[in-house]
């Protein structure tokens, strides 16, 4: 019995000093997000927010796609916004648009940390504002991976993830 509690000591102490070293990939300040947030979370709120998210995102990722930089990110951007604008118009609802410095709180996906702060960012507020959201990053071009996503585990996602970041710092 004794052997098997020291073995047991064991694993768990190894298990503790490779979690506590385990490498965090955060996103860089020099970054761009995107966040469109719910009227509510009533669930014809949220499927809102889906279907105008499904309409824009395509777009962003055309405009974005070819961005090498943050500066030409944001240029896109800008020029773009109006063509946002259109998209969400053929819905009716009430929204806000904000391309500038937004709240985001903190947030951890697969091992990927994302501080809570002030971000360059693209915001889109359906009505009040008060439900959940959907988000990713511009720039790094990193929304492009969403699609990809699906296939990739973890520890997959988490380097595929830190090559991109590495590729355009």
């Amino acid at each position: 019995m004794k052997k098997i509690i020291f073995v047991l000591f064991i694993i768990s102490l190894v298990l503790f000093i490779h979690s506590s070293k385990e490498e965090k990939i955060v996103i860089p300040s020099n970054s761009i997000r995107y966040r469109i947030i719910a009227n509510s979370n009533s669930f014809a709120d949220q499927e809102e927010k889906y279907k105008i998210n499904s309409s824009i995102e395509p777009v962003l990722k055309d405009i974005l796609s070819s961005s090498n930089t943050l500066e030409e990110s944001r240029t896109k951007i800008n020029d773009n916004l109006n063509n946002i604008r259109r998209i969400i118009n053929d819905y009716d609802v009430n929204y806000s648009l904000n391309y500038g410095n937004n709240y985001f709180p903190e947030k951890e996906y697969k091992g990927v940390m994302y501080p809570e702060g002030n971000y360059e960012s693209l915001v889109i507020t359906l009505g009040s504002g008060l439900g959940d959201n959907w988000w990713c990053v511009l720039f790094p071009p990193l929304c492009l991976l969403e699609a990809q996503e699906s296939n990739l585990d973890d520890v997959e996602y988490s380097f595929y993830l830190k090559d991109i970041i590495n590729k355009y710092k």
